[in-house]
């Protein structure tokens, strides 16, 4: 049989296909020249020939670098944006050092001096308190270097929490901080992972907008990228290369990249003052409980020992709570059960809807649930940010001020006016 990570002609049914040879157990799976793969049934194939052998990797070096007015940090975090294909195993896996990256798209040297530097090289599925604290840190000392901006680097999975933490996190950012992701991965023809990081570089080298944003695809064409408010938006779609939505709010800017223009929507003034750092507790519990219908009161229990709890209700501010008939006690036992958390422990409420905001004291199943101590009244955060600003609040404030904090729009993650 054919090594891995050839390319080969196989002869398959009545056609013939050519790829890169992925694996020949327990099916022949090819990857084909427009980026997705195949699977070949082993009975099928009438002759398989090498076309070329695969070549041993290369190792990259960064491309030489143009002197320019604006330094840029790119800090790598891993993620599809810098990924490629594992042909042992046929997954896309985040390999690419940071040299990788400036190969790859050797573009961004005209715009800026870069930086580049490995954070962790991880799946963004896999991130945990830590990795927000040394990215943050990390950022601080790109910061003190005196650079343009920053672009990270990162997995969209848990992209939005990562703008969401390090908002909370960095007090008074002097400079823009972008993140960028990808939908695609870089070796294949659709990958949008380019246009994303040379959009992100354009908008931080043309305007003097300060703060904590996303740069991703406005829609599935490649003519435009919208910077996000990294407190306002969310991943809403598995593989839409426009995943990322702003949540009741509007963009940050939209960049056409190939015409070098950019509309600027949020034009107003940053707050003043000392640049500064607040990291979150690494060994901080804190828990999302999705309400539903026909829950019971114990499965609110498993948070007991938590330090805090969100909870994804439904509407404006409602959860099963109250008895309307003979199948509905244990709606009294789930009321109970919250009502004691709260005395516990910090506990909020975020809408399952995502868009619009809460409006707890209207009926008598929300205004219950603000008598037992359930925050998060007349927010419109999403239960992401909502989640990350209760364990920033924890890590840094005692508990009775984060009672009073939670509902307090701090960074824009509370919209004035729906």
């Amino acid at each position: 049989m054919e090594d891995v990570g050839n390319k080969v002609s196989v002869h398959y049914a009545d056609e013939v296909l050519n790829g890169i040879l992925i694996t020949t157990e327990p099916h022949i799976i090819l990857k084909l020249s427009s980026g997705y793969n195949i699977v070949l049934d082993k009975k099928k194939i009438t002759k398989m020939e090498t076309i070329t052998k695969k070549k041993d990797p290369e190792r990259k070096t960064a491309p030489a670098q143009q002197k320019n007015n604006h330094t840029v940090s790119l800090l790598h975090t891993g993620g599809t944006i810098a990924s490629k294909v594992d042909y042992t195993t046929g997954a896309v896996i985040a390999q690419f050092s940071p040299e990788d990256i400036l190969s790859l798209f050797p573009e961004i040297t005209e715009h800026a001096t870069i930086n580049s530097r490995l954070i962790s090289n991880i799946q963004s599925e896999m991130m945990r308190y830590h990795h927000y604290n040394i990215l943050a840190e990390a950022i601080a000392e790109e910061i003190k270097k005196g650079v343009s901006g920053i672009i990270i680097t990162h997995g969209t999975d848990t992209l939005h929490y990562t703008s969401a933490a390090l908002s909370f996190m960095l007090d008074n950012p002097p400079v823009p901080i972008i993140i960028v992701g990808s939908q695609r991965s870089s070796d294949r023809p659709s990958s949008d992972a380019k246009q994303n990081l040379l959009s992100a570089l354009f908008f931080i080298t043309t305007t003097h907008w300060k703060g904590i944003g996303i740069c991703m695809h406005e829609n599935m064409d490649d003519e435009n990228c919208l910077i996000l408010p990294g407190l306002k938006v969310r991943k809403m779609h598995t593989s839409r290369r426009d995943a990322f939505k702003p949540i009741n709010a509007e963009p940050v800017a939209r960049i056409n990249y190939e015409k070098r223009h950019i509309d600027l929507f949020d034009k107003t003034e940053k707050s003043v003052g000392p640049f500064s750092l607040k990291k979150i507790k690494e060994d901080l519990r804190v828990g999302i409980f999705k309400s539903r219908t026909h829950m019971f009161a114990d499965e609110l229990l498993f948070y007991k020992n938590y330090d805090g709890l969100i909870i994804e209700g439904f509407a404006i501010g409602h959860m099963p709570t109250e008895k309307i008939d003979s199948k509905t006690g244990e709606n009294e036992k789930i009321y109970d059960t919250i009502k004691k958390l709260c005395e516990k422990m910090p506990v909020a409420f975020a809408s399952q809807c995502i868009y619009g905001r809460t409006f707890m004291h209207i009926y008598t199943p929300g205004r219950e649930l603000l008598k037992a101590g359930v925050l998060g009244d007349y927010c419109d955060m999403t239960p992401e940010t909502a989640y990350i600003k209760l364990a920033y609040l924890l890590s840094n404030h005692p508990k009775e001020k984060v009672k009073e904090l939670f509902n307090t729009n701090l960074k824009g993650e509370i919209s004035e006016r729906t």
